[in-house]
């Protein structure tokens, strides 16, 4: 039987191609004697591959179950990475927090310390203004009462009662009425003076001082009418009589002033020394020439003594009398504007005056 089958393998060999032939020579040629041990030893090799494979398969799922682990583990610790850093953060966020609370409760507290302190204040001012309504309410009370402000009222009128029927006196004692047959105008004419005194020596002696429009009638007190002085020095051939009456004139008007100053508590800007028709008329001012010794020295300034005006014009200089007379339409003017009354103008003293004693007569004076 071996003798047939190497002549078939023979007869094979020999229409073989080459590439058979290698095949052939890479195939294991195993005796019959040999089949069933090599049969049992390809079966246990196939047991021993199978389980290398089932060993294999478990090993591959084993390592796979690792790997997925191990991922996941590393996506775990990523996480964790994130959420330390974010934990971090949170911390950073809550210590600058804690900082601001601190501060803010800093601020609280001092907020409160404060506010206590105002508290206390206003309960303080509470108490004083319960204090100062009680006594508003008591002092509400008496002005109503019968010592009141009715009571007040009553004697402020008393008093100008009083003071009315006072300057009703001062009326009757100094009128100033109006006269008539002055020159229109009330300036003085020198032609129809010159003609009447034969020269003219005395043409330039006065001027009416009182006269409000041409053609009217000019004013007098007890009879006699006020002239102011020439700006030129008085001649001696100049009407003496008339400077007389002048300075008896504004001797008057200094006297029912002083007494209306008294009556009305007035004290009076420009002072007055009463002399009949030779009174004088104070101001505190300085003088021109003392000016100069008042800026070099000024510490000396409250001892000065004021200086002293004529109201009359006889041995005097006639810019001070007419100075005089201003100073005394100026108290005129303060007495006026007192009672509420404005002054009727700069250069009419007795206007003044007769406005002042209409107005301290009427009946307003008294209700107002």
């Amino acid at each position: 039987m071996s003798s047939s089958t190497s002549s078939s393998r023979s007869e094979l060999g020999a229409f073989a191609s080459p590439n058979d032939a290698k095949a052939a020579e890479s195939v294991k040629v195993v005796e019959w004697e040999d089949l069933q041990q090599e049969l049992a030893r390809l079966w246990s090799l196939s047991s021993a591959l199978k389980k290398a494979k089932e060993r294999k398969d478990l090993l591959s799922q084993k390592l796979e179950s690792l790997i997925q682990v191990r991922s996941e583990s590393l996506h775990q610790s990523n996480e964790l990475e994130e959420m330390r850093q974010k934990l971090e953060t949170r911390k950073l966020v809550m210590g600058n927090l804690l900082i601001h609370s601190k501060s803010t409760s800093e601020d609280v507290r001092n907020q409160n310390e404060q506010l206590c302190l105002s508290i206390r204040s206003l309960l303080g001012a509470g108490k004083a203004l319960a204090v100062a309504y009680n006594q508003l309410q008591e002092a509400n009370r008496l002005l109503a009462g019968e010592r009141g402000h009715v009571h007040l009222k009553n004697l402020q009128k008393l008093l100008r009662m009083r003071q009315q029927y006072m300057m009703a006196q001062v009326s009757a004692l100094y009128p100033v009425k109006a006269s008539l047959g002055q020159t229109p105008g009330g300036k003085y004419d020198s032609r129809s003076d010159g003609s009447k005194s034969g020269g003219g020596a005395g043409s330039s002696s006065s001027v009416i001082l009182e006269s409000r429009n041409p053609g009217k009638s000019s004013l007098t007190i007890l009879g006699l009418q006020l002239t102011v002085p020439p700006l030129k020095k008085i001649s001696f051939f100049s009407d003496k009589k008339e400077i007389q009456k002048s300075a008896t004139a504004l001797g008057y008007v200094a006297h029912a002033v002083l007494l209306i100053a008294s009556y009305l508590d007035v004290p009076l800007r420009y002072p007055l020394r009463l002399g009949g028709s030779c009174s004088y008329i104070f101001d505190h001012a300085p003088p021109l020439e003392s000016t100069s010794d008042l800026v070099s020295n000024p510490i000396a300034g409250p001892n000065m003594k004021p200086t002293e005006f004529p109201l009359f014009l006889e041995g005097q200089d006639t810019t001070k009398a007419a100075y005089a007379m201003f100073l005394l339409n100026k108290d005129l003017e303060q007495l006026l504007n007192y009672i509420g009354i404005q002054s009727v103008g700069p250069r009419h003293v007795l206007a003044n005056l007769r406005e002042l004693l209409r107005t301290i007569q009427s009946q307003e004076f008294v209700d107002k």
